[in-house]
């Protein structure tokens, strides 16, 4: 799994009074649209190495052989998204029209959008109505998509199939069968999940907050965090640790891999982690428990609903390309049926178009059935759509391992989140109600300054 973070961007408030004159060319470029200009370079940053640097290489040259007006170069870029992010940043501060295409982070997209970095799909053509609704949401910001979604990450409930005869469906199963299988010599670990002070927390916290009824933030932009389903979730987390003892204290201080390796190893019953686990735990030579596994939603108690976070990446468009109508044909080719199978086989990344998950398209392709699979993602819930959700995010994150490491309650540590993101979305002017946009002077830098840290993949 790669790790994924935001740093945030100095001098957003100016750039997003840059964008209502992207947007307009943009619209004006929608009413020329055409085919793709002939005799032009389009830049793609990417990977380098491994089985994704090939097979784009391989897609990216078959485009060109079926678009001889139009080369693409690739650029590369780090694998680790938090860097990523802050060459993008660099990049697109200096106001420069390369690279053309951006492979964005699912929880980016509004950032770049509201500092008029990318350009409105929607104003050249693009149809998002073939991909699963729930990616394409992370996509939209103030009504319109800014990009399309390349492939879905979920978060998944793995669990042991030796121990147990089906998934937990509700957190009160979850705890029975942990606590089974410890009390039976067979695991020291009833449950495991990524517990330090990262946003590896706050996936895992949406997941519990999704099963027990509430969410982080509504469609308008209100704080919800301090709702009594929050304190719910985040009570029955915190006594999983001390109480019960199903999730052990050194989770506290755990990412993905750490977790992995546990599962992996025979440790755990039961593990929260992302689709990347699943073949290499099913690798014999490796892992103690390949052939002794499946993978399913996280569950739910009375009233909440099965819940995975949302994570995956995006391509979209720099607003200062020179060639917005051939970038535009690429991504549609990239996220085309042919290509999105091939990235499947040849990398096991999970498709964002709902068609390719019906009949036998995918059956053996992904370590997960298709039917079950196309579940599973339509479980998956965006984290909140805002410009800064990275700043949000880093605040949350505090309250909610001072809660998990009992230097403050669940309500309390819940209620000082909810002001402090409050106060946050008031001084950036995302407050809901405010019409005016962020205020002159605001701006990423005045929500908070750099959240430098290591975040999951999507």
């Amino acid at each position: 799994m790669r790790p994924a973070a935001g740093r945030v961007v100095r001098g957003a408030a100016a750039a997003l009074r840059r964008c209502a004159p992207l947007l307009a060319v943009a619209v004006g470029l929608a009413a020329c649209r055409g085919k793709p200009e002939r005799g032009v370079v389009l830049t793609f940053p990417g990977s380098a190495v491994g089985a994704e640097a090939r097979v784009l290489r391989t897609q990216l040259d078959r485009f060109m052989a079926g678009h001889p007006g139009i080369r693409v170069e690739q650029r590369v870029t780090p694998d680790a998204a938090d860097q990523r992010h802050q060459l993008y940043v660099q990049w697109l501060n200096a106001r420069a029209p390369e690279p053309d295409i951006l492979q964005l982070d699912v929880i980016w997209t509004p950032e770049f959008a509201a500092a008029g970095w990318i350009l409105p799909l929607d104003t050249l053509g693009a149809d998002a109505s073939p991909f699963f609704p729930n990616t394409v949401r992370a996509d939209r910001w103030q009504g319109h998509l800014y990009a399309l979604p390349w492939f879905v990450d979920m978060g998944l409930l793995y669990w042991r199939t030796d121990l147990m005869d089906r998934p937990p469906a509700t957190f009160e199963a979850l705890a029975r069968d942990a606590a089974r299988s410890q009390a039976g010599d067979s695991v020291p670990y009833g449950f495991v999940w990524q517990g330090a002070r990262y946003e590896g927390l706050v996936t895992v916290f949406l997941e519990h907050l999704g099963g027990f009824g509430g969410r982080i933030m509504d469609d308008s932009g209100h704080v919800l965090v301090d709702s009594n389903a929050a304190v719910r979730a985040l009570t029955w987390m915190r006594d999983a640790v001390w109480k019960q003892g199903i999730v052990p204290r050194a989770a506290l201080t755990w990412q993905e891999e750490q977790t992995r390796f546990a599962f992996q190893n025979g440790q755990a019953a039961l593990m929260r982690n992302w689709p990347y686990a699943y073949p290499l735990m099913e690798d014999s030579a490796s892992s103690e428990v390949a052939g002794r596994f499946a993978a399913a939603v996280m569950p739910a108690a009375p009233g909440g609903t099965p819940t995975s976070a949302l994570g995956g990446s995006q391509l979209a468009i720099n607003a200062r390309t020179r060639h917005p109508r051939a970038a535009l044909e690429l991504l549609r080719f990239l996220t085309a049926p042919r290509q999105m199978i091939e990235r499947a086989r040849v990398v096991g990344e999970y498709p964002t178009r709902r068609s390719l998950y019906a009949g036998d398209t995918l059956r053996g392709l992904l370590p997960i059935p298709p039917e079950r699979a196309r579940a599973l993602i339509e479980h998956a819930v965006p984290r909140p759509v805002t410009p800064v959700y990275s700043q949000l995010s880093s605040l949350l994150q505090i309250q909610l391992h001072r809660a998990l490491t009992r230097q403050a309650g669940p309500r309390e540590a819940l209620e000082k989140a909810a002001r402090r993101m409050r106060a946050l979305l008031e001084r950036v002017g995302l407050a809901p109600g405010d019409t005016a946009g962020p205020a002159a002077g605001g701006g990423a830098e005045a929500a908070g300054g750099s959240a430098d840290r290591e975040a999951p993949r999507g």
